[in-house]
């Protein structure tokens, strides 16, 4: 597999300090073309801020660094029953927003800069215009093949500075690799295995996620443990609005 197998670096967004875990390989592009793109939009156009926090509430499941994009109804970043996107693949499988972030305006998105680890608290502040007032929030679960949590079109019409929305994120799975929990296939700190790979040897749609099986059920080859298991919604996302 040809993934990237950079080290994630905590940095001051993570409330609680996430711990170092030998072996522990992922993507760390964060994002760097949005800092040199060339900006289009129309400065005149009245602008809102958001303040997003999301908690992650898995046991043993570290979430990659928060993407999100506004943007219009019309966008949906994900559906189930039809293929993922490549940004949304290069999410699932390595935990790297930078693909997905690439077709939003730096104006509209924004990324979170390091791991999430189990009961960690992450805040990201993202900006946009008031014609785009819809919400993307999507991570990795790092001890998966190609799980994701998220949500696309979250509606933020009508809220008012200081106002708070309060959603429960559900774990997707992407279709587009297997899920084999094989060693060299997951790159959080169960396996530092590879991350992205472009072939797709799965159902190739997105799906709601069967949950992993692990070796403590009877799967032998699995480099997954028990622990590594999740279930119902995987993460608490707070949108406020300050300003």
């Amino acid at each position: 597999m040809n993934g990237v197998r950079n080290f994630l670096n905590r940095t001051t967004n993570i409330k609680k300090p996430v711990s170092q875990r030998k072996g522990f390989r992922l993507v760390a592009i964060l994002c760097a073309s949005l800092l040199l793109a060339a900006c289009s939009d129309d400065d005149s156009v009245a602008k809102v801020a958001y303040e997003v926090e999301v908690v992650n509430l898995t046991h043993d499941q570290p979430f990659s660094p928060l993407a999100l994009r506004a943007h219009n109804a019309a966008f949906e970043a994900w559906k189930v029953g039809e293929s993922a996107s490549l940004g949304i693949e290069y999410i699932a499988e390595a935990g790297d927003n930078s693909v997905f972030l690439q077709t939003a305006s730096s104006k509209n998105s924004a990324t979170g800069t390091g791991i999430i680890g189990p009961g960690e608290t992450s805040v990201v502040d993202l900006n946009s215009k008031v014609t785009d007032l819809y919400l993307t929030a999507v991570t990795m679960l790092v001890n998966t093949n190609d799980a994701f949590a998220g949500i696309t079109g979250l509606d933020l019409n009508g809220m008012r500075i200081g106002d708070e929305k309060v959603v429960y994120l559900p774990v997707y799975d992407a279709g587009t690799e297997a899920n084999s929990e094989l060693a060299g296939t997951i790159p959080g700190p169960a396996d530092g295995g590879a991350g992205f790979d472009a072939e797709r040897d799965d159902v190739d749609f997105v799906a709601m996620h069967p949950g992993v099986v692990s070796r403590d059920d009877g799967y032998t080859e699995s480099v997954l443990e028990g622990s590594h298991k999740f279930d119902g919604p995987a993460a608490k996302l707070t949108v406020k609005r300050i300003n």
